[in-house]
C-alpha cells in the first residue's frame, strides 16, 4: 500500500513502542533528502531513517548501509547541536495525516532543559523535515529551504513560525466513522465508494480506500467491519506480496491484493525490502553523477569515432577506382596532352566504356598517373588501420556500455569500485586527497530453498575476483551471451535444472537485457574461463559453453533477496 495516513498511523505506533525513551547517539545525513538518527534504547542501536524524498518519503528503522559525506551538511550540524545525547520522549502522528512528530528532551548551551521536535511531513514533492522549538514554535532549521515566493501559504525558512499544512475538510476515521453507512447505501459500486471514502476520510490513498470499500461489502455489520479493519493497523502483520503488477508492501493481508507473500517481523523490515531497489537507484544516481558523466562522455566519443572511421572505411573501398585511373593513364600516356585538366579514355576493365579522368594541368602525364597510384596506396594502407581502430573503438564502446549497465543496477557501495576501476584504467584523474585504496565489496549472494548459494558480481572488479580468484574450478559460471552483464557463479558442480534456470534468470536480470524476453545465457564450469593478457577487468574468454534462453523476472529477484536476508538473519 501507499505510505498514506493509515500506514503512517501503524508506523508511528511501531516507532513509539521501539524507540521512545531512547537516546540519540549519532546523526548523519548521507543523502540530500535523508537523515539517519542512531537511537540507543534498551542496549540496542536503532538507525532511524527520516526521508523527505519527493517520491519515497518515509520514516522507518533502516538497516541499509550508507556512506557519510566527508563534510557534514549545515542541516545535520544544526541537528547535532540540538539533538545529540537528547532523549526521545515520544513519536506521534498529527491526526491521521502523513505527518510524524518526534518530541525530544534536550539541554541547550546553558544546560537548561528544552523540548524540540523533529517534524516529518511526507507530502510528495512538498515533503520536508523540520527542527522546531516546542515552546516558541520557531523553525530552527529544515532540510529544504523554500523561499516565500515559492510558498505563500506558510513560512518554510529558518526563523519562521511552524504552521501545519492547510487542513482539508475530511474526518479522522479513528475519531469517527460517521457517514460511512450512508456512503455504502448511496454508492453500492465499490469503485465509486472507494472514491468517496478517499474524499471524506483523512489518510486514505487510492489503494487503501479500495480495500476498505471491499471490506465493508462483505456480509455483516459494515461499521463493525470497518472498525475491525482500522484496528489491524495497530497490530500489523507485515508482508511483501508479489503480484502481476509488481511488489506491494502490506501492513496485514488484504482482500484486493493477492500473490506470493513473504512475512516480516516489523514494518521497518518490510520497507527495507520494498524500497531496496527503488531507494538504492536514487542514491546511486546522486552518488554516481561524476562517474555517469565520464561513462556517457566516453560512449558518445566512441560512437562518434566509429561513425567517422566507418565513413573513412567506406571511402577506402573506392581505392580500386584510383588504381584503374592510374593504369589507364599509364596505358594511354601518349594521348595525354600536357596542361589538360581532363581526359576521356576507354576503360578496358568495363567493356571499353569511356571513363572521364580529372587531371592536374600543372602536372605531366606520368605525374598525373603517379598521383592516382599514390592515392590508391594510401587508401589501401588505411583499410587495415581503420579496421583495427574500429575494432578497438567497438571494444571500448562495449566496455562502457557494460559499465553503464552496472551503474543502473549498482548499490551505493559499488559506485566507489566502478570509480576506482576508471581511475585504474586512466579515464578519471585520481584526487590528491583520496589516496586510500578502495576495498572491493562482496558480490551479491542469493540463497535458494535447497541451500544452494549463487553469487552475482555487480561490477567488473567484483566479477574478476569472483570468476578468476574465489570461485572453485568445478562450480558453474553463467553470463549473458554477447550482452554486457554480471558474472554469476553457482556454488555447485552439478546444479539442478531449476537452480540452473534461476541462476540464468539472475544473469539475464543483472545485464543490459534485463527488460527483454528470451535472453540467451551461456553456462560452463569456471575452469574453462581464460583472461587474455592486457584485457580490462572482468573480461574473459571461454569455449565449450551451453546456451539457454530465459526471461528475467524482477519480482523473482526481489523474492530471492528477501528470502536470502531472512536466511542470513537466522
Amino acid at each position: 500500500m501507499s505510505f498514506d495516513g493509515l500506514f503512517t498511523h501503524a508506523m508511528a505506533h511501531e516507532l513509539d513502542q521501539t524507540l521512545a525513551g531512547g537516546r540519540i547517539m549519532k546523526i548523519h545525513q548521507p543523502y540530500a533528502n535523508e537523515v539517519f538518527l542512531v537511537i540507543r534504547h534498551e542496549r540496542t542501536n536503532y538507525p532511524l531513517l527520516l526521508s523527505a524524498h519527493p517520491a519515497m518519503a518515509r520514516a522507518q528503522i533502516s538497516r541499509v548501509k550508507y556512506k557519510n559525506p566527508q563534510t557534514a551538511p549545515n542541516f545535520v550540524m544544526m541537528l547535532r547541536k540540538h539533538l545529540e545525547g537528547a532523549k526521545l520522549l515520544r513519536v506521534e502522528q498529527v491526526e491521521n495525516d502523513r505527518i510524524l512528530r518526534f518530541v525530544v528532551a534536550a539541554r541547550n548551551e546553558l544546560g537548561d532543559t528544552e523540548k524540540v521536535a523533529l517534524i516529518l511531513e511526507m507530502m510528495g514533492r512538498h515533503s520536508n523535515l523540520f527542527l522546531v522549538d516546542e515552546q516558541t514554535g520557531k523553525i530552527l532549521d529544515l532540510i529544504k529551504h523554500v523561499p516565500a515566493d515559492q510558498n505563500r501559504v506558510r513560512t518554510l525558512m529558518p526563523g519562521g513560525r511552524y504552521i501545519l499544512p492547510p487542513k482539508q475538510n475530511v474526518t479522522n476515521p479513528y475519531q469517527s466513522l460517521q457517514g460511512l453507512a450512508n456512503l455504502i447505501l448511496d454508492y453500492p459500486d465499490q469503485v465509486t465508494l472507494a472514491h468517496e471514502i478517499q474524499g471524506r476520510f483523512q489518510g486514505f490513498a487510492r489503494d487503501s480506500a479500495r480495500e476498505l470499500a471491499a471490506v465493508v461489502h462483505q456480509p455483516g455489520d459494515a461499521l463493525a467491519l470497518a472498525e475491525a479493519w482500522l484496528s489491524h493497523f495497530d497490530r500489523p502483520q507485515p508482508s511483501l506480496v508479489s503480484t502481476s503488477k509488481g511488489l506491494a508492501a502490506l501492513p496485514f493481508p488484504w482482500l484486493t491484493i493477492e500473490g506470493q507473500a513473504i512475512a516480516y517481523d516489523t514494518l521497518s523490515e518490510l520497507l527495507d525490502a520494498y524500497y531496496a531497489g527503488k531507494s538504492e537507484r536514487d542514491r546511486v544516481q546522486q552518488q554516481a553523477a561524476h562517474v555517469l558523466r565520464v561513462v556517457r562522455n566516453e560512449l558518445k566519443k566512441n560512437r562518434t569515432k566509429i561513425k567517422k572511421q566507418q565513413a573513412e572505411l567506406a571511402a577506402a573501398d573506392q581505392a580500386d577506382e584510383f588504381k584503374i585511373k592510374g593504369e589507364l593513364l599509364t596505358t594511354y600516356m601518349q594521348q595525354i596532352k600536357r596542361g589538360s585538366d581532363k581526359i576521356t579514355l576507354p576503360n578496358y576493365y568495363d567493356n571499353n566504356r569511356p571513363l572521364d579522368i580529372p587531371l592536374s594541368n600543372k602536372l605531366g602525364p606520368s605525374q598525373n598517373a603517379q598521383r592516382y597510384f599514390t592515392r590508391y596506396n594510401k587508401l589501401k594502407a588505411s583499410v587495415k588501420y581503420l579496421k583495427e581502430q574500429i575494432a578497438l573503438a567497438q571494444a571500448e564502446l562495449a566496455y562502457f556500455e557494460g559499465l553503464q549497465s552496472q551503474i543502473e543496477l549498482a548499490s551505493p557501495s559499488d559506485i566507489d569500485e566502478i570509480q576506482q576501476e576508471l581511475i585504474n584504467e586512466g579515464y578519471i584523474r585520481p584526487q590528491q586527497h583520496k589516496k586510500q585504496k578502495v576495498r572491493i565489496s562482496q558480490p551479491e549472494t542469493f540463497l535458494l530453498d535447497d541451500g544452494t548459494k549463487i553469487e552475482v558480481g555487480k561490477n567488473n572488479l567484483q566479477n574478476e575476483r569472483l570468476s578468476m580468484k574465489s570461485a572453485r574450478r568445478d562450480w558453474m559460471w553463467l553470463h549473458t551471451k554477447d550482452i554486457p552483464g554480471s558474472h554469476v557463479v553457482i556454488h555447485s558442480a552439478e546444479p539442478s535444472e531449476e537452480t540452473l534456470l534461476i541462476a540464468a534468470r539472475l544473469a539475464a536480470y543483472f545485464s543490459k537485457a534485463r527488460d527483454s524476453a528470451n535472453v540467451p545465457v551461456d553456462y560452463l564450469p569456471v575452469g574453462r574461463l581464460r583472461k587474455p593478457n592486457g584485457a580490462k577487468p572482468g573480461f574473459v574468454i571461454f569455449t565449450g559453453q551451453t546456451t539457454v534462453s530465459v526471461t528475467p523476472d524482477a519480482a523473482e529477484v526481489a523474492r530471492l533477496r528477501a528470502q536470502s536476508k531472512k536466511v542470513k538473519g537466522k
